[in-house]
C-alpha cells in the first residue's frame, strides 16, 4: 500500500544584518510544500513542480529537494520507490531560503514517512547536500538550520556541523519586503570583497555578540544598536533598487534595524510589536512604490517550530 505525506517548511531570514552565514531565523510564511509518496517502482522521481515558472529541473542530481531526499534514503538504506512533488510558495532567488525550504521539507517528510528514525537535528547534514547546489559548492547551513529547527539559530561551524538555537523575545516581529527580482546566491558571493579591514571585522564581531546578548536578554535597545552590517550590506545593497530609501523608511517608522535577508533582494526589518511591524510594512511599501518596484510584503513572528505536517496517509 502506498504511503503519502505533505509537509510545509518555512522561509528563513539569514545573516540578520551582522551575522554573515552564521545567523538566521524562521518565518511563519512564506514557505514551500513537499509531497512524498512511496511507489511500486524503485528509484526516486520528481513527478511535479509548481510555482517555479518552469525554472527548476526535475533531475534528482540537479534539484535541492531531490538531492537531499536521495542522500537521506541512501543513508537509511531505503531502496523502495519514492515520488516527490514540489510546490513552491515563494519566489526563487528571493533571499528567503527557497532552496533550503524545499530541501528541509523533503528530508523532514521522508523521515516522518519512515517512522522518524532520525532526530530532527540529525537531518541537517542531508538537507545540506541540497544547499551545495545553490552556493557554488561551498555549503552554508544558516537557511536550512533555521527552517528545520525553527526559531533563531547560530551556526558555530559547518565542518563539523554545529548549530545552536537561542531564545528570543516572544513579541519580536519581522517585516519582509520581497522585490519581484531574482538574485542568485552564487552570483552575489562573487562580488563580495576577498579581504576586509581588521577594524571592520572588529565592529562586526561586536555587533554579532551584541545582537545575541540583546535577543537573550530581551534588550531591544541593544538589538537595535547591533543590527548593523559594515561588511556585506554595503556591497550587496547596490543590487537592490531603492535600498537606501526603503531602509530609511523602515527605521523612521520604528524598526529596530533593517537590512538584507540572505543574499537579497528581500529586505527585513525587526520590531517589538505587531502594530509597529504593520506601520513599518506600510512605510516600506510606500517607498518601494516610489521606485516603481513590484513586491510582496509579509509580517511574521519568529517561527519557533519549523516544518509542519499538512496531511498524511499511512
Amino acid at each position: 500500500m502506498s504511503k503519502e505525506i505533505r509537509v510545509f517548511a518555512p522561509a528563513s531570514v539569514t545573516n540578520v544584518s551582522c551575522g554573515f552565514d552564521v545567523l538566521g531565523f524562521a518565518l511563519n510564511w512564506p514557505g514551500d510544500e513537499i509531497v512524498i509518496k512511496t511507489r511500486g517502482k524503485s528509484g526516486i522521481v520528481i513527478s511535479k513542480i509548481t510555482g517555479d515558472k518552469g525554472k527548476l529541473p526535475k533531475e534528482i542530481h540537479k534539484n535541492t529537494a531531490g538531492l537531499s531526499v536521495k542522500a537521506l534514503a541512501n543513508y537509511l538504506n531505503f531502496d523502495k520507490g519514492i515520488e516527490i512533488e514540489i510546490h513552491k510558495k515563494m519566489g526563487l532567488g528571493s533571499g528567503l531560503g527557497s532552496s533550503a525550504a524545499s530541501a528541509v521539507a523533503g528530508v523532514f517528510a521522508l523521515n516522518e514517512l519512515l517512522g522518524k528514525p532520525l532526530k530532527r537535528k540529525e537531518l541537517l547534514q542531508f538537507a545540506l547536500e541540497g544547499e551545495k547546489l545553490t552556493c557554488g559548492g561551498t555549503p552554508h547551513a544558516d537557511n536550512i538550520s533555521a527552517s528545520l529547527l525553527g526559531g533563531f539559530i547560530i551556526v558555530r561551524s559547518v565542518n563539523p556541523l554545529d548549530v545552536i538555537k537561542i531564545d528570543v523575545p516572544d513579541n519580536l516581529y519581522a517585516t519582509l519586503l520581497h522585490p519581484q527580482i531574482e538574485i542568485q546566491t552564487s552570483e552575489t558571493r562573487k562580488i563580495l570583497r576577498k579581504q576586509i579591514l581588521l577594524s571592520d571585522a572588529v565592529k562586526q564581531w561586536g555587533n554579532v555578540a551584541g545582537l545575541i546578548a540583546g535577543l537573550i536578554n530581551k534588550d531591544y535597545k541593544l538589538i537595535g544598536h547591533s543590527l548593523q552590517d559594515v561588511i556585506i550590506e554595503p556591497v550587496r545593497s547596490i543590487l537592490i533598487p531603492g535600498f537606501d530609501q526603503i531602509k530609511s523608511a523602515a527605521l523612521d517608522s520604528g524598526a529596530l534595524g533593517c537590512s538584507i535577508s540572505g543574499s537579497g533582494p528581500s529586505m527585513f526589518a525587526l520590531s517589538n510589536s505587531k502594530k509597529t511591524a504593520a506601520t513599518i510594512a506600510e512605510a516600506m511599501q510606500k517607498s518601494a512604490d516610489k521606485v516603481g518596484m513590484e513586491y510582496d510584503i509579509y509580517i511574521s513572528k519568529i517561527n519557533k517550530k519549523g516544518p509542519k505536517i499538512l496531511s498524511k496517509n499511512f
